[in-house]
C-alpha cells in the first residue's frame, strides 16, 4: 500500500509544482497549467472523447490483444518445435532490432491510411517482446519438472497446459508488459504519421497550428492514459500471478 501511495504522490506533487510555477506565465509556448486543464476538459472530456479518445484506446486494445495471442502461440510453437525455432530465430532477431516506430511508414505504404494500418502496426510491433519472453519462459522450465510430467504419463496437451504454461506465465507477463508499452508508443506514432483522428493526430495538429494549450492538453492526456494502463495491467498481473507472488514471499520468509 505504501508503494502505491508513493507512486501516486510523485505525479501529484509534480502537477502542484507545475501549477504554481506556471501561474503567471506569459510565454505562449508554456501556458499556465490552469489554461491547459480548461482545454483538457473541453477537448478530451467532451468534444473529442468519442471520436478520438475511444478510437485510440480501441486501436490500442485490439492491437495489443492480437499481439499477445499471436506472441504466446508462436512462442510455444517456436520453443517446442526445433525446426521452427531454427527457421525463425534469425528472422526474430533481425526484426526485433528494428525500432517499432520505423514499421509505421512501411505499413502506410503497403496498407494505406486507416484503422487497419494502425492496428496492424501496433500488433506487429508489440508481438516480439511477448513471443521472445514466452520462448525464454518455456525453455527455462526445470528438467526435473518435465521428468515428473513424463513419469505421470501426461499427454502433450496436458504437459503444455498444466506444466509448461503455469511455469512460463511469470516470464510471459513480463513480455506482455513490454509489449503493452511498445503498443502504446506505436499507437501514438501511427496516429501522428498516418491519421487525422486519434489523440496523437489531434496533438500533432495542435502543435502545427500553434495551439499550444491544446498540444499540452494532449500530452497530459497521453501521460494519464499511460499511467492508468500501467496500473490496470499491474493489478491484472498481481491477480493472475497471486500464487507465484505468494510462493516468492514464502521463499524469502524462510
Amino acid at each position: 500500500m505504501r508503494n502505491w501511495v508513493i507512486g501516486v504522490a510523485a505525479p501529484v506533487l509534480l502537477l502542484v509544482a507545475w501549477w504554481f510555477l506556471s501561474a503567471d506565465s506569459t510565454d505562449p509556448f508554456f501556458p499556465p497549467l490552469q489554461t491547459i486543464l480548461v482545454r483538457f476538459q473541453e477537448l478530451w472530456l467532451f468534444e473529442h472523447f468519442q471520436s478520438d479518445v475511444l478510437l485510440s484506446l480501441g486501436n490500442l486494445f485490439l492491437g495489443f490483444v492480437i499481439a499477445a495471442a499471436a506472441g504466446i502461440a508462436l512462442g510455444f510453437i517456436t520453443a517446442l518445435v526445433a525446426p521452427v525455432r531454427w527457421m525463425l530465430d534469425p528472422l526474430i532477431h533481425f526484426l526485433r532490432g528494428i525500432p517499432p516506430v520505423a514499421l509505421v511508414p512501411i505499413f502506410i505504404s503497403l496498407i494505406g491510411f486507416g484503422t487497419q494500418m494502425r492496428v496492424t502496426s501496433i500488433a506487429l510491433a508489440a508481438l516480439f517482446p511477448t513471443m521472445i519472453a514466452t520462448v525464454d519462459g518455456i525453455r527455462s522450465v526445470s528438467n526435473d519438472l518435465l521428468d515428473v510430467s513424463r513419469v505421470y504419463r501426461l499427454t502433450r496437451k496436458e504437459r503444455v497446459l498444466k506444466v509448461l504454461l503455469p511455469a512460463a506465465t511469470p516470464q510471459i507477463f513480463s513480455g506482455l508488459q513490454v509489449s503493452l508499452q511498445v503498443a502504446f508508443i506505436v499507437m501514438i506514432a501511427s496516429e501522428m504519421l498516418g491519421s487525422s483522428q486519434g489523440i496523437g493526430a489531434m496533438t500533432l495538429l495542435a502543435q502545427q497550428s500553434f495551439m499550444t494549450a491544446d498540444m499540452w492538453a494532449g500530452i497530459l492526456l497521453l501521460g494519464v492514459i499511460g499511467f492508468l494502463v500501467n496500473i490496470l495491467f499491474s493489478l491484472l498481473r498481481r491477480r493472475v500471478l497471486s500464487w507465484y507472488i505468494g510462493s516468492r514471499r514464502l521463499a524469502r520468509a524462510s
